[in-house]
């Protein structure tokens, strides 16, 4: 009973069950091969707990399973999707607690996406272990390069695998219901008969070979898509290059020649006689719209498109605040791997709470909390690891320093030997600098934000002067820095002393206290920045609005949430952007429609972690105000027309294997508080896996390059809280017009593989 499928990269897939391997070019590969072969490796949970468990890749080549060798059980453990990084040797907080030094060499871990906890585990050998690492590295990448049609097939595949609960390779009536189940549509029971009974022609009660080949199509079947095309299909039922010319232009609003009609065919037609006679077919228009180049981000603004040679100060740079916290900010647990997690994820501000440790070593920790504590060091090596894995562009230390003035000479060893060259310890070019070097200039490298005992201007200063600066500053102002009452008190009864290492690492980014525009314009270094703790910068933001977009032109500006947020919450950073304020530091580990929409920020220009702030922010002389909204060059009134149409594989909110998702979408428009706008569709009862809504939403959007569109979908629920199912945000500015696939986003602010919506997008004049 087996059949032939045609699958999206174009070859014949022969057995329905059979493996269904995803990995193009990676058949008969040895590292594919090795994990499929699986093996035995040490599991750590604790110091006493450390046991053999038998690890491989299951024949979808993406679910590990692991068996116990005592009890010979085996149970699937995690997908390959949900692995965030692989980290050799003993990084992870687990392993250097729980293992010695010696075996080092035959550790690794596997950090996952959310919060799941690490799996910590030791080869045989330190070649078994790079193996592993290897192995799983590769196939994790091929899995990341799926297109999304490839994603969805392989997705369908596993579900319909798990249906087949007897393995016969054939599907009863009930395997067909559990099947429906699986991909989240419930259909009732006489709608699942005749979709059996329409598919089983051989009248035998079970669908095999082409029976199931028949379902498959049914169940995938678009009919939005079936319409669009059939508009343009005009060359005997199929796209001919002018016809897709046609499309292109006409509802896609984009600048389309024969040429590149001719490259979609060659790169997305599957079928090879359709693609000989230069035509596209239905499925290959399908997987055309499915790419990401087609998609709603405008694919240039996928990499660095944006000018990375303007002083630093007129970028909005992605931020983190208390970067080692890996949940709330009083007794939650502080890791190296927090700043692992928010460095891949782009951020290039991460925060340092300094305070003495044992044995000379510094420690980073919460003070005066039960948070747990890391080592100084040990932070220095995991961010010089992987500063640079996502945003080659340069990452901020804000030092937060509570040190004794010997430790403090520890801290500055430590950066200085870790990070060495990469870190700035003088002014870059000859002289006193009047103004930020660029992201461009300081690629690759390290900034240190911290006190410093003088002016940088001291440092071209002959070397008696230089040497006649105390050791002693006083402390700022104790509304300046991120701390409890505790710790005020505390600060009130001394002065912090300060060692000259640290001190003179302090070049662009020295902490100051604020008193105010005028003084700062008057009396403050370009260099010379400060903190504003959230109610403070959100009345400034309100209140003072041009002048501190003006402020914001040549100073830094750092925000971090007030101190009662001790659950790690977070705040809007849209009014702070609005008023040009930089560094806007939000609690990374902590899922929320502010850090969606903080994601959503610095989702374009490759990722990078820095962008660019429209022209009339970068202007000293600026008039621009978001709350009036005076006339000026940022005022460019649009209207934005969005038809939300469909969804596609909608996950379940509830894992429960009979509930459903009544899916409804809301579209939001962030930005100047005249742009700030929020609709909602209908929901759509139960149906996840193919529902359709065909709604228009209109917004009027005045400062668009401010602006930033969110899409939410939600699952109804009438008598409490719709609960999240997912989201998409992305800059106004990013949008790409006409028939679009939206992806999705978790609340972890990851990919869901093969889930997302369909929808019209278009912008214009307004009148």
């Amino acid at each position: 009973s087996s059949t032939c499928v045609m699958l999206s990269n174009g070859t014949l897939k022969v057995g329905f069950f059979s493996t269904f391997s995803v990995f193009s070019g990676l058949e008969g590969d040895s590292d594919l091969q090795f994990l499929l072969q699986g093996g035995d490796l040490l599991k750590v949970r604790s110091s006493s707990w450390k046991k053999t468990r038998y690890f491989r890749l299951q024949e979808d080549c993406k679910t590990m399973w692991r068996e116990s060798k005592k009890t010979f059980k085996s149970k699937q453990t995690f997908s390959l999707d949900d692995i965030a990084e692989i980290l050799m040797g003993r990084q992870s907080e687990g392993l250097k607690k729980n293992t010695e030094e010696q075996v080092e060499s035959r550790c690794f871990s596997i950090m996952f996406k959310g919060r799941r906890k690490n799996l910590d585990l030791i080869a045989s050998s330190e070649e078994e272990a790079k193996q592993w690492v290897k192995s799983l590295q590769k196939v994790v990448s091929n899995i990341n390069n799926l297109s999304r049609q490839q994603t969805t097939e392989h997705w369908i595949f596993s579900c319909l695998r798990k249906a087949d609960k007897n393995k016969d390779d054939k599907l009863s009536e009930s395997e067909v219901k559990n099947f429906l189940r699986l991909i989240n549509i419930e259909v009732d029971d006489d709608y699942a008969e005749m979709l059996f009974k329409k598919c089983d022609k051989s009248k035998s009660g079970y669908l095999a070979g082409e029976e199931i080949e028949h379902f498959y199509d049914l169940l995938t079947q678009r009919e939005e898509i079936d319409v669009i095309y059939g508009e343009y299909a005009k060359t005997t039922g199929f796209m001919s290059p002018q016809n897709l010319v046609d499309f292109l232009m006409k509802e896609q609003r984009g600048k389309a020649t024969l040429a590149d009609a001719h490259k979609i065919i060659e790169k997305y037609e599957p079928d090879e006689h359709a693609k000989e006679k230069k035509l596209l077919s239905k499925d290959g228009f399908l997987m055309y719209l499915h790419h990401p180049e087609a998609m709603i981000l405008n694919p240039e603004h996928s990499e660095v498109y944006q000018d990375m040679s303007q002083p630093l100060s007129h970028y909005f740079i992605s931020s983190s605040h208390n970067t080692y916290l890996m949940e709330d900010q009083l007794k939650g647990p502080s890791s190296t791997e927090a700043y692992v997690r928010a460095l891949l994820k782009g951020c290039r501000c991460v925060e340092l709470d300094c305070w003495d440790g044992s044995e000379g070593e510094p420690l980073i920790y919460h003070g005066y909390t039960l948070t747990s504590r890391i080592l100084f060091k040990d932070v220095i090596k995991a961010i010089k690891e992987y500063a640079f894995k996502t945003s080659d562009y340069p990452v901020i230390l804000s030092l937060e320093n509570h040190c004794c003035v010997e430790q403090q000479a520890v801290m500055a060893h430590h950066m200085s030997s870790i990070l060495g060259s990469a870190l700035v310890t003088s002014p870059l070019g000859d002289g006193m600098p009047t103004n930020f070097p660029s992201p461009e200039e300081l690629k690759g490298k390290f900034l240190i934000k911290g006190k410093r005992l003088n002016k940088l201007e001291a440092c071209f200063a002959s070397e008696t002067a230089a040497d006649e600066d105390t050791d002693v500053t006083e402390e700022e102002e104790s509304n300046d820095e991120d701390e409890g009452e505790a710790e005020q008190k505390e600060k009130k009864k001394k002065k912090l002393k300060l060692a000259k290492e640290l001190s003179d690492m302090v070049i662009y980014c020295k902490s100051v206290h604020f008193h105010g525009f005028d003084d700062a314009r008057k009396n403050l270094s370009f260099y010379e920045m400060s903190s504003f703790k959230e109610a403070k910068a959100v009345t400034l933001a309100e209140e003072s609005a041009n002048a501190y977009v003006r402020h914001n032109v040549e100073k830094l500006s750092r925000i971090y949430p007030a101190g009662k947020r001790t659950d790690s919450s977070n705040y809007d950073p849209v009014p702070l952007w609005n008023a040009g304020c930089q560094i806007v530091a939000l609690n990374f580990q902590t899922t929320c429609n502010d850090m969606d929409v903080n994601q959503g920020r610095f989702l374009v220009n490759g990722k990078s972690g820095y962008i660019l702030k429209p022209a009339f922010m970068r202007d000293i002389t600026t008039e621009f105000d978001p709350i009036t909204l005076t006339r000026g060059d940022w005022l460019k009134h649009k209207t934005l027309h969005i038809m939300v149409i469909s969804g596609q594989q909608l996950p379940k909110v509830n894992k429960k294997k009979s509930s459903i998702v009544d899916p409804l979408v809301k579209v939001e428009v962030h930005g100047v508080p005249a742009d700030v706008a929020e609709k909602e569709t209908r929901p759509v009862d139960n149906n996840g896996f193919n529902p359709e809504w065909n709604e228009n939403f209109q917004f009027d959007v005045y400062v668009p390059e401010l602006a930033l569109v969110r899409f939410v979908v939600e699952d109804h629920d009438s008598t409490s809280d719709n609960e999240f199912v997912g989201q998409y945000t992305l800059p106004f500015t990013s949008l790409q017009l006409g028939y679009r696939h939206v992806p999705l986003l978790n609340k972890n602010g990851d990919l869901l593989p093969s889930a997302g919506l369909f929808v019209h997008v278009m912008v214009m004049d307004a009148e």
